[in-house]
């Protein structure tokens, strides 16, 4: 699992049938520090996330087909929780804006 930012999110009229009813929003990889790690990428939201939330990503696609109970469902990246802070040796490094 990783720490990510929404930063955005995906409008798709027509996409595969199996998409339907899912929210697919744009995502960047974040330190501890809340700077960027790599390039956007686009992830299943699960947790009902918005833009600006900080996020929980499931890096493995077993997750999405746990999710949407669907083994035919090929996906990298799924939102499963939104973080309120992080904290570590007592110290917050990323909390909720």
């Amino acid at each position: 699992m990783k720490i990510a930012k929404v930063v955005g999110n995906v409008v798709s009229t027509v996409k595969d049938y199996k998409f339907h009813g899912h929210k697919l929003m744009i995502i960047e990889f974040i330190g501890l520090d809340g700077e960027p790690l790599g390039p956007r990428e686009i992830a299943f939201d699960c947790a009902d996330s918005g833009t600006g939330d900080i996020v929980l990503v499931n890096v493995d696609g077993g997750a999405t087909k746990m999710f949407f109970n669907d083994d035919d469902l090929i996906a990298d990246w799924t939102i499963c929780g939104v973080i309120d802070h992080c904290s570590m040796d007592g110290e917050v490094k990323l909390k909720k804006e």
